[in-house]
């Protein structure tokens, strides 16, 4: 996605992109790799960044190493217990998604590039370095979360005034940008309007990452609409290329970053089942955990049941959306 003007935002995320470093659509299915390839090992990396999921690595002056772990946070707190295959899953999604958008975003490679370490295959890319963009870029289009906490107490989210009598999973009249601060590690992502934006980063490019984050929204809602689940909102991350391109990167519409409700069975007013890790939360605020989130304890370990029903819930969530079975998807 990627656009040098506000304006010019829908026609160019709308093309499809240029393939000099990434191959057809959907190359890695079934692709098995060779043992024959020689592969960079981690150590030749200097480990530059860890986040509650998320390491980096620096490749070169010009590429670093994305890796996915199996980690997974909730309530600003990195869990101790890993969900299997989660990584994969969100390399895989993220893939899917970055190539059916096409426009300029963050990979230098594709899913098998050889500057992957043998054990990472499958949850690491290479990508572009960037200067990324100070904001968390949300769209929602249905009301749920912080955002129906922030109606409920405003009747407006991040200052987008809304109608009246509005519950939880409400659609929205229209889709609307909801951006929030970056949290340094353990902090926790504040809510901001749209004016707090254009103070920051001046109104030309906030109008820029308002457009470009509705826009993919927009599409891949109406992506998964077809493989009958809703959209509610999703959260994306941009930043600025040394040429001072316009850039989507980090992960995109991922369980992760994104909320993926039935289509069947979707009735507003009640909260949805959901294909993300809204089942741990769940878990870990009810009377089962014993935990609780308003006090210094950290989290306890998830129970093996709750493991596999999240894994479960993230590969079923990657199958539906993609078409693909995640058997196929690359593994060291």
């Amino acid at each position: 996605m990627a656009v040098l003007g506000a304006a010019s935002v829908v026609t160019l995320v709308a093309t499809p992109r240029a393939r000099e470093t990434f191959l057809p659509r959907h190359f890695w299915r079934r692709r098995r790799i060779s043992s024959n390839t020689v592969r960079t090992p981690l150590d030749d990396y200097r480990h530059i960044a860890a986040g509650k999921v998320r390491d980096l690595y620096a490749v070169d002056d010009e590429h670093l190493l994305l890796v996915a772990s199996d980690r997974i946070s909730a309530y600003d707190h990195v869990l101790p217990t890993p969900i299997p295959d989660k990584g994969r899953v969100l390399t895989a999604m993220s893939v899917f998604f970055f190539d059916l958008l096409g426009g300029n975003n963050h990979l230098a490679g594709p899913p098998d590039d050889e500057r992957i370490p043998e054990d990472l295959v499958g949850r690491a890319l290479v990508v572009r370095r960037l200067e990324m963009l100070p904001v968390e870029c949300v769209a929602r289009g249905y009301l749920t979360g912080s955002g129906l906490v922030d109606y409920q107490a405003s009747g407006a989210v991040c200052g987008v005034p809304l109608p009246a009598g509005l519950t939880e999973a409400s659609r929205l009249p229209e889709p609307i940008f909801t951006p929030a601060t970056k949290a340094p590690f353990g902090g926790h992502d504040e809510n901001v309007d749209f004016a707090a934006v254009v103070a920051q980063l001046g109104a030309p490019l906030a109008e820029q990452l308002r457009t470009a984050t509705l826009d993919v929204y927009a599409r891949a809602a109406a992506h998964v609409a077809e493989r009958g689940l809703v959209l509610a909102d999703t959260k994306l991350e941009f930043g600025r290329g040394s040429d001072g391109s316009f850039v989507l990167a980090d992960e995109v519409l991922t369980p992760d970053s994104s909320r993926f409700w039935p289509l069947e069975g979707f009735e507003p007013g009640r909260v949805q089942p959901s294909f993300d890790k809204q089942y741990v939360r769940d878990w870990l605020t009810g009377p089962a955990s014993g935990w609780d989130r308003r006090g210094d304890a950290p989290p306890p370990p998830l129970p093996a049941e709750v493991v596999a029903a999240t894994r479960a819930r993230y590969v079923e969530a990657y199958e539906r959306i993609s078409g693909l079975s995640f058997d196929d998807w690359l593994r060291p």
